[in-house]
């Protein structure tokens, strides 16, 4: 790290603030020239990319993950900060495995995971959706294994 206005390397960091998105922002100070800059740093992480059923990549969207979950908490007493913290951590989990490729199944199975824990009518409302139910009986048999779980 140089000093943009005289070029010399002896900087100092007077403070440093990480904000939702993980980028670090920090405040420098030159000891040369005495003047002050800051900067903004990201780190630089592989793109992950999402195996369908069919066979065919994408990129991760987060977007797409959050589009479900606000449907599925709809009208639901989740605040938006918890919608928040589930979708970090969900992407966070997604990132700490050693492959870039994951199928879409694990990302479904992680949410609802997540769901259960939130609020489990959102969970019966996102499973509905992602498990495809067709019948009455499906629904049952999903609140049944609820219930035993407590």
């Amino acid at each position: 790290m140089r000093c943009p206005y005289c070029t010399n390397s002896s900087i100092r960091v007077l403070d440093k603030r990480i904000n939702t998105d993980g980028i670090i922002r920090r405040r420098r100070e030159c000891l040369k020239c005495g003047k002050r800059f800051t900067t903004h740093e990201r780190i630089e992480t592989m793109p992950l990319k999402i195996v369908k059923k069919s066979g065919e990549k994408e990129h991760f969207n987060k977007d797409k993950i959050l589009k479900g979950v606000l449907r599925a908490c709809e009208k639901r007493p989740v605040n938006p900060e918890e919608i928040d913290n589930l979708l970090i951590e969900i992407e966070a989990e997604l990132r700490s495995n050693d492959t870039q490729e994951i199928h879409s199944q694990v990302i479904g199975e992680l949410v609802m995971e997540k769901l259960m824990k939130l609020d489990k009518v959102a969970y019966v409302r996102f499973a509905s959706v992602y498990k495809d139910f067709t019948d009455i009986e499906s629904f049952e048999d999903m609140i049944k294994n609820i219930k035993k779980r407590g």
